[in-house]
């Protein structure tokens, strides 16, 4: 029994549940400010399912690909692959079989669009951004692409279109995910230095550059923030909410330029962490 534990915990260790668990919290704010009416439980249900799975098995492709880097690094070592506590062939199996079963769940399920946009974020992820990790600093902005879809998913699959409204959702997951990586290859610089990675933190020696696009995404993440409300999504209560939460967020992000110091990357970090569910919760409690 503790073997067949263990052996769970490693194919669950593979879906980086942490990540997983901000991609649900985004497609369920993307569903909740889509929905008009009371909520289709269901049909919510069916969409953060799929949506779940597909994040899983994008997640356990990249290690899959990622695993002979994976082994150098200090932060990712102990991971089921470069461990030796799966092979490559159940892992392939496992993240193809649950990324193809969500994708045909999202299709058949949810909606077609919903669908589409699930394979998209699964291969933009997966076949563009994991390899170019280790050829340019732009992989960073590239990678943000697929990090924000599954907010614009989840009001696909409430609406049905691809509207203004749900681009502002994927805006704010977009500019959102900028400063949260650069805290990360701040604090973890030197172990994407020995797996090859080209991250902006590795090729900018002084920080300069890493602390001004830092706050140039904050900034840019404040406003876009604001937007849901000056566009008769939400009201007086998430503006406020979001205005103080973008102003937290900069400061953060204007004292890892300032000091360029790896306590005001790892606070950076914990205020991106905590910056997303705030923001959403704002949402739900907004439109009670």
């Amino acid at each position: 029994m503790n073997k067949l534990k263990k052996r769970l915990s490693d194919y669950w260790e593979l879906t980086k549940p942490g990540v997983t668990f901000m991609v649900i919290i985004s497609t369920l704010g993307g569903f909740y400010l889509g929905a008009n009416s009371p909520l289709n439980f269901a049909l919510l249900f069916h969409t953060l399912l799929g949506s779940w799975l597909v994040a899983g098995g994008t997640n356990a492709l990249n290690q899959l690909i990622e695993r002979d880097i994976d082994a150098t690094m200090k932060r990712t070592q102990k991971r089921p692959l470069p461990d030796g506590r799966l092979s490559v062939a159940e892992v392939r199996i496992f993240a193809i079989s649950i990324s193809v079963f969500g994708i045909a769940y999202l299709l058949v399920a949810v909606n077609l669009l919903t669908g589409a946009l699930a394979a998209l974020t699964l291969t933009s992820y997966v076949f563009v951004y994991t390899p170019l990790k280790r050829k340019t600093t732009l992989s960073t902005v590239i990678g943000a692409v697929p990090g924000a879809l599954p907010a614009l998913g989840g009001w696909t699959a409430v609406r049905g279109d691809l509207s203004p409204e749900g681009w502002i959702l994927f805006s704010i997951l977009f500019f959102w995910q900028l400063p949260h990586f650069l805290a990360i290859a701040l604090i973890y610089r030197e172990d994407y230095a020995r797996g090859g990675f080209k991250v902006l933190p590795v090729m900018d020696k002084t920080g300069t550059a890493t602390g001004f696009h830092i706050i140039v995404n904050c900034l840019a993440l404040l406003s876009v923030s604001l937007l849901p409300t000056l566009v008769g999504l939400t009201g007086t209560v998430y503006f406020v909410g979001a205005l103080v939460l973008g102003i937290v967020f900069l400061v953060s992000g204007v004292r890892v330029a300032v000091q360029k110091s790896t306590r005001c990357a790892r606070q950076l970090l914990h205020a991106s962490i905590i910056y997303l569910p705030i923001l959403f919760t704002l949402i739900f409690i907004d439109r009670m």
